[in-house]
């Protein structure tokens, strides 16, 4: 883990910074009250940065602290349990501090409203009035406006001019004032005040009602209320109004609010924001919207009170039981702990205690099996590894089975591959010089694979090359293909189980002639390409090793310059692709048109690369061989 950074700026992440840099942007936007549309934007980006930032501290925060699966557990209760009700308490409390505060602020407004009404009212009935009705007008007004706006001031001018009271000193209002009610600030003398007007027109009269907003006078807009100033005005000194606490949980509420004012100087400017601030108690608010006396408000005090106990007590019969559950848990993870140090020193004998019937006690009780299994798998491990080195050694001997080199002849050219597909393969090949410029090439597909299928085929190449030995030195060929296959056939039954046999196939090439003898023990018909058409060397015998009668035929065929005889293992054709489609052995008969005349070495690559491309895998389903003869 880093070390703690500096809280300083630079100290902070870039998101963090982008935090801060959204919260300065919409405290302007707000209370400018410019870009309206832009501050929910910013509101919302500033959320969901601010709430990254409180997981990135969280997470720096905590990081040291739950290593331990105790501290983890802990840390786990606390978001698990702690933290939402935390949260919900904080939820229920600025909720409720917020619909109070609003709740006020909206029944002084209203209350606001209603009396400026008032002034309207008068003024739009002194305007419409004959000149001689004015004053009787004012007269009917008179009462009702003191006692809402004391202090009032009327200017009416046009046919009949008159001021009220005699003294003022208000002066009609700028050409673009027309018909309008509201709050306006006026400068009188060094100071800007705030006042409520209305302003009404009718031909050439004109009349003017304005009257100073005071503390005083917002403070009685609701009675019982408690106090209401407006910041950017002087206030002067007087004792506090808030409502007295009815309880301990009957909190003192301060709620702003921006109130957009016009100025009476200059009717085209944008109005201007000012903050009118209410001071309340949650009780007072509640008795004016629920008209009840503040004794209902003690009384639902007192249930909150009660509730917020009864809470307490079912978190801490929580906590004892969360506590009890850890030490549960943790002792368990110790056992554990120690049965895993026992296991890394080799000792499978340790067994950790079990207590109980619940989960954990049956991880006990899976921990013991399993270090008894590992016990046995240690052996059985050994005996993998033992028999691992003995299949690479077998590995070792057959690769030394198969031909190193092809023998020499000016006429044909042979070439065999064998890819296993385990350690040792099953498939065999084989090539051998005799006298009188012939030359035998063989390939066979033994039943099944792994150590008992390269027994068997050791034991064919064995057979095969021990008669192919006894035609060393003499002139003529003693014996036909189809002997030497009759003959590797009884050898095989006589030495063999009944399921153990194998496909064959045998070839004698005679330099002299041209001609290639073979015979074909149930193997896989190889291919011989002459020119651009294909002929199949098709079977002339059952396979050998599963019957000790079988007759075998063999058959000649003249090789031309150019041809191409190709013999392979069911593991070219047979492989499957993720449709469960082989091969097959007619894509090898394109493939060995295809390569004709390419190398031989080169047209068996290209072979076993589209076999592989063909599976999708690169593991082998079944071993692969191929024996290229080309005549020359």
């Amino acid at each position: 883990m880093k070390p703690a950074e500096g809280i300083g700026w630079r100290g902070l992440g870039r998101v963090e910074k982008v935090f801060l840099v959204l919260i300065v942007l919409f405290a302007v936007l707000y209370f400018t009250g410019k870009l309206p549309a832009l501050q929910l934007w910013v509101a919302l980006a500033a959320f969901f940065f601010g709430l990254v930032s409180f997981f990135r501290l969280l997470r720096s925060v905590t990081r040291n602290m739950i290593w331990r699966l105790r501290n983890r557990l802990i840390v786990a209760y606390l978001f698990i349990a702690v933290v939402p009700v935390v949260l919900m308490l904080a939820l229920l409390l600025g909720t409720s501090y917020a619909v109070v505060g609003q709740t006020a602020v909206y029944l002084v407004n209203t209350e606001l409203k209603n009396r400026m009404r008032t002034l309207n009212i008068p003024a739009f009935a002194m305007s419409r009035v004959p000149s001689r009705d004015a004053q009787t007008a004012l007269a009917r007004y008179e009462e009702i406006l003191k006692d809402r706006f004391p202090g009032f001031e009327i200017l009416s001018t046009g046919e009949n001019p008159f001021r009220y009271p005699a003294n003022s000193v208000l002066e009609s209002p700028p050409e673009p004032w027309k018909n309008t009610i509201g709050l306006v600030t006026k400068e009188r003398g060094a100071d800007k005040h705030l006042f409520a007007w209305a302003h009404a027109e009718q031909g050439v009269n004109e009349v003017t009602i304005m009257a100073p907003v005071t503390h005083e006078l917002m403070t009685s807009l609701v009675p019982g209320l408690g106090e209401v100033n407006f910041l950017d005005f002087p206030t002067p000194a007087h004792e506090s109004l808030l409502p007295p606490a009815v309880s301990t949980f009957d909190l003192h509420v301060r709620w702003p609010y921006p109130v957009y004012v016009a100025s009476f100087e200059a009717p085209n400017t944008p109005a201007k924001p000012y903050l009118m601030v209410v001071d309340t108690r949650y009780s007072a608010v509640l008795g004016i919207v629920f008209g009840q006396t503040g004794n209902w408000s003690e009384l639902a005090m007192s249930l909150l009170i009660a509730l917020v106990g009864l809470f307490l007590i079912v978190e801490i019969i929580s906590l004892w039981a969360g506590i009890k559950l850890t030490r549960t848990i943790t002792g368990a993870v110790h056992e554990l702990y120690e049965g895993t140090r026992h296991v890394r020193e080799a000792d499978f004998s340790y067994r950790i205690p079990v207590k109980g019937t619940d989960q954990l006690a049956e991880l006990s009780n899976s921990f013991n099996t399993m270090t008894q299994n590992l016990g046995r798998l240690i052996v059985v491990a050994k005996e993998k590894e033992r028999l691992e080195s003995e299949l690479t050694i077998a590995r070792e001997v057959q690769n030394q089975l198969f031909p190193k080199n092809a023998p020499a002849i000016k006429t044909l050219e042979l070439k065999g591959v064998c890819n296993p597909a385990r350690m040792v393969s099953g498939d065999y090949y084989d090539f051998m010089p005799l006298p009188g410029g012939e030359v035998a090439f063989a390939i066979g597909d033994v039943a099944g694979k792994g150590i008992s299928a390269a027994l068997l085929m050791a034991s064919i190449q064995s057979t095969m090359r021990t008669q192919l030995s006894a035609l060393n030195g003499h002139d003529a060929r003693p014996f036909s293909v189809a002997s030497m296959v009759a003959t590797l056939n009884r050898q095989l039954y006589a030495t063999t189980s009944p399921e153990k046999y194998a496909t064959f196939y045998f070839a004698l090439y005679d330099e002299a002639t041209h001609t290639l003898t073979y015979t074909n023990a149930g193997h896989l018909a190889p291919i011989l390409v002459h020119g651009s058409g294909i002929q199949m060397l098709e079977s002339t015998g059952t396979v050998v090793g599963a019957f000790p009668i079988a007759r075998y035929e063999e058959k000649s065929v003249s090789l031309e310059p150019g041809d191409l005889v190709l013999a392979y293992t069911d593991g070219i054709t047979e492989p499957e692709n993720v449709y469960g489609e082989m091969f097959g052995e007619e894509r090898l008969k394109e493939l060995a048109v295809k390569y004709a005349k390419a190398d031989s070495a080169e047209l068996i690559a290209h072979t076993m690369e589209a076999v592989t491309e063909w599976t999708g895998s690169g593991e082998l389903q079944d071993d692969m061989t191929m024996v290229v003869a080309r005549r020359i």
